[in-house]
């Protein structure tokens, strides 16, 4: 009885490890919210990522999701209930860490990617060489719209995206589909979902990490895809024209006129979900994209990790169900640049300068 009680923990337990002769997999265990990510779940990932990367035996990574979703990002409800007291400061800094071991990750990794995937459990995805996603995965980065800002080395990853995709996609919160992510850059392999369990067992199956070797498993089961003709990637010379403009308020502007032009109906919808979002975080989010363009990994995440930090404890506003200020007009460029001002060095969030050295 009391092993069947353990075995029943195990598998309640919000990430699943999972050991296949070379293989490792992470399964993130939380279905019925959407796996969104606990100061839990960080914990657990990051335990196992480190334990695998030692282990000799461990060849090849696999990240994956229960139920309907890979993950929805992180769990708002732990951090703003952090608030108050600051107890939010030590999963926001694993979290960062974590991501930062995810880009620089020591040994092949595969991402299955069979539904939703947004912000923090995005990122997860977009570094590694395999990410597979299939006709059920649907992407965003929604964090201006609840009063945060694009985070989780999203200022990096969206910075390297073609043109100024990535200040649309960080502002707008907009959604890609699996072949938008892999025209974008953001995913690898479309596979269909029906042939997503062959496919895992195929990986779980190779004993090896050699990256040859895994992106030929992978293409036994891939299908080459172009985005549809309705695509926003099919839309970029009026994203660039628009989005490259230097502040929220002229991108705004640049948007609304281009809305008037026959064909750009689209962007009515757009331009509405814009406008509901917090107006502190749309300054920030630009701020941080623009300034990822010219930072490495580390700098990025530190500044996030800064930004987070000070929305968490309000250092300016209150920004979380009630906008306040409420325009853009009233945000005042001071202090924006309050919320990006450099912790003393034993605050900041340390991480190595370069891979070599973590």
């Amino acid at each position: 009885m009391a092993e069947q009680q353990k075995q029943q923990a195990n598998l309640d337990e919000v990430v699943l490890e999972q050991e296949t002769g070379g293989a490792r997999v992470a399964i993130l265990n939380r279905p019925r919210q959407l796996n969104v990510i606990s100061d839990r779940v960080v914990y657990l990932l990051a335990q196992f990522l480190e334990s695998w990367e030692k282990d000799e035996d461990a060849k090849l990574v696999i990240f994956k999701g229960a139920g309907r979703a890979f993950s929805a990002g992180g769990d708002l409800k732990m951090f703003y209930e952090g608030k108050s007291d600051d107890s939010c400061l030590e999963v926001v800094y694993r979290m960062y860490w974590l991501c930062y071991h995810i880009h620089t990750y020591k040994k092949t990794a595969v991402a299955l990617v069979n539904g939703l995937v947004m912000g923090g459990g995005a990122a997860m995805v977009a570094p590694l060489k395999f990410a597979v996603v299939t006709e059920k995965t649907v992407f965003a980065t929604p964090e201006a719209s609840v009063g945060l800002h694009t985070d989780c080395s999203f200022s990096y990853i969206h910075s390297r995206l073609p043109g100024y995709l990535g200040e649309y996609l960080a502002l707008t919160g907009a959604r890609l589909n699996a072949k938008e992510m892999i025209a974008a850059g953001l995913a690898t392999h479309f596979v269909p979902s029906e042939k997503l369990e062959e496919l895992e067992k195929c990986l779980l199956n190779l004993n090896t990490g050699d990256e040859s070797a895994v992106r030929a498993a992978i293409e036994e089961f891939s299908t080459d895809v172009q985005p549809d003709e309705d695509s926003i990637l099919n839309k970029l010379p009026t994203i660039n024209k628009c989005f490259s403009a230097e502040t929220v308020e002229d991108i705004i502007k640049a948007f609304e006129s281009e809305g008037s032009i026959d064909g750009n109906q689209w962007i009515a919808t757009v331009l509405k979900g814009m406008r509901r979002s917090s107006p502190t975080s749309l300054k920030m989010t630009l701020r941080s994209i623009r300034e990822g363009r010219k930072q490495s990994l580390p700098e990025c995440l530190k500044k996030e990790f800064r930004l987070t930090m000070n929305t968490l404890r309000s250092v300016v506003t209150g920004d979380v169900y009630e906008w306040s200020p409420a325009t853009l007009e009233e945000v005042k460029n001071e202090d924006i640049d309050r919320l990006f001002e450099p912790f003393s060095s034993e605050k900041e969030l340390q991480v190595p300068s370069d891979d070599s050295n973590r």
